[in-house]
């Protein structure tokens, strides 16, 4: 689950993402040089990377730390199986 904390912060940082790609848009409108729009493409690219991580984060702190402690045994494999699927995802080369 999403605290508030986490919540404001992903949703700041998404909402700093729009802008970037909207300024990638306007770079490309206004033909700009090609380089400086890889840059700012690779830059937004970081940045839902940090999301994702932050998130990621959250989800082991709260979801994933409920289920080892419940002593559900089937809870806890499923929250394997389901971050084992995530980072395999994470892993994968121009995903």
């Amino acid at each position: 689950m999403i605290n508030d904390a986490t919540k404001q912060e992903v949703l700041n940082r998404l909402k700093r993402i729009v802008g970037q790609v909207q300024g990638i848009q306007r770079m490309v409108t206004e033909q700009k040089y090609c380089v400086d729009i890889l840059l700012q493409v690779s830059a937004v690219q970081g940045a839902l990377e940090q999301v994702s991580k932050r998130l990621l984060g959250r989800h082991i702190e709260s979801c994933v730390a409920a289920a080892f402690t419940s002593g559900n045994d089937r809870e806890r494999d499923r929250k394997i199986e389901e971050l084992l699927e995530v980072f395999s995802r994470f892993g994968r080369p121009g995903r």
